[in-house]
């Protein structure tokens, strides 16, 4: 038994973070709150620089791919080093060296010397970053609030999700209408400075392995994916979502593209969107917070079935209504809050808290692999039936699959699991 996890304790993946968590908590969370809005703005900043530039669903799609790719490859290396060593110190490096990437890309853009190609390293790198500071995060929440606590604030990082899609596209339409790109990028540098003074004054609770019980990287990754693979229902969960986010994937990418081709917006159109569909999902991560579901795999599969449909009603608006677009937006971005909220927090109930961050990377392995073959099947499949077919095929497609995983009885157990299977 893992020394840190009470006898008593009915979730084995979240044990007690004793007296004063709440302040500790709550300043880490701000902390990497206002980072993640900071690299939300960014990332707006630099997929509008794309579009503006080349109007390609082929450049926007590689874009994707480089922001999507290094998450996959490195994933399982960032969870076991999650596990492995001070997840704090992973936290601050992967900030450290994304604001770093930033000061490059502003150092170019001030000399005029920026090519596409840059650009594209930069977003690789800070993905890479993202595969080491992901599962050290996700794993840290465990051991940073009470068990009873988790679902909430699973709530609570949705409703950060959403606060950070409301400000990052407006700020970053606002940036570059005031200011010269490398500037609009400036602001990220100092929101990661911001996420990294609390990571400096607070500890977060961590088993730790000495260094001579360690084994290798390679056999204790083996660990984490022995995990879901014995456990049918985590089988079942990952295979599901990595054909969701396959096929669903490109849409988020090729947004700026569908706003400007289909209903002849600019940025700030694309910025109204985004926003708004960051207050659906605010509303979507308070609503789980204060309900609190006691069916999440249901919730789960129900609530990203209706945000994938969504998807696909989204671009079917007339090129005049793109209001009921925005609409539509809403509700995927309300829907896939209520969604994912609970399928984390199941994840960090069910998975011992030492061997979480293996676990929770190998699943964004699964989704980081899927996503860069959906964006290079979707881009060839853009030209052809045009970036509303993208989005109408894709939107069906992942819903259809969500359904399908209600035709799945280990799945559907796996809520009621209070341990994976040994």
């Amino acid at each position: 038994m893992d020394p840190l996890t009470p006898a008593h304790s009915p979730h084995p993946g979240a044990p007690h973070p004793g007296p004063g968590w709440a302040t500790r908590y709550w300043a880490i969370f701000t902390g990497q709150a206002l980072s993640l809005i900071g690299s939300a703005m960014t990332q707006f900043v630099l997929l509008w620089w794309i579009t503006d530039t080349t109007g390609s669903a082929a450049a926007l799609g590689t874009a994707g791919v480089a922001a999507l790719l290094p998450q996959a490859l490195l994933g399982p290396l960032g969870g076991t080093f999650a596990d492995r060593y001070s997840r704090r110190t992973i936290m601050i490096m992967a900030d450290t060296i994304s604001a770093a990437c930033m000061l490059v890309l502003i150092w170019l853009f001030a000399s005029g010397g920026v090519e596409l190609w840059h650009v594209y390293t930069m977003m690789f790198i800070r993905s890479a970053m993202q595969a080491f500071q992901g599962p050290a995060a996700a794993a840290s929440t465990a051991m940073l609030v009470p068990p009873e606590f988790l679902p909430r604030a699973a709530g609570f990082n949705q409703t950060l999700q959403g606060l950070m899609t409301v400000a990052a596209a407006p700020l970053g339409a606002l940036a570059i209408s005031v200011l010269p790109l490398g500037g609009a990028l400036g602001i990220d540098v100092v929101t990661a400075l911001l996420g990294i003074v609390p990571l400096l004054l607070f500890r977060i609770p961590q088993h730790t392995v000495a260094r001579e019980d360690r084994r290798g990287v390679w056999t204790e990754f083996r660990e984490g994916l022995s995990v879901v693979w014995h456990n049918p229902g985590l089988r079942r969960l990952y295979g599901l979502l990595g054909v969701v986010v396959l096929v669903v994937m490109p849409t988020f990418t090729l947004t700026p593209l569908l706003v400007k081709a289909h209903f002849g917006g600019g940025a700030g159109q694309v910025a109204l969107m985004e926003g708004l569909s960051g207050v659906g999902m605010i509303a979507g991560g308070l609503l789980v917070a204060a309900l609190n579901p006691k069916r999440p795999i249901v919730t789960v599969l129900l609530a990203l079935a209706a945000s994938c449909l969504t998807v696909a009603l989204t671009a079917l608006a007339p090129a005049d209504w793109f209001w009921l677009a925005v609409v539509w937006w809403v509700v995927s971005g309300a829907t896939f809050a209520f969604g994912n909220a609970p399928l984390t927090a199941t994840l960090q109930t069910t998975v011992p808290n030492h061997l979480q961050g293996r676990v929770l990377s190998l699943l964004n392995t699964v989704m980081g692999l899927a996503g860069p073959v959906g964006l290079a099947l979707a881009a060839p499949l853009g030209e052809w039936i045009g970036v509303r077919g993208v989005f109408v095929v894709g939107g069906v497609l992942s819903a259809a699959a969500c359904l399908a995983g209600f035709l799945s009885p280990a799945l559907l157990r796996l809520e009621r699991r209070e341990t994976p299977a040994e």
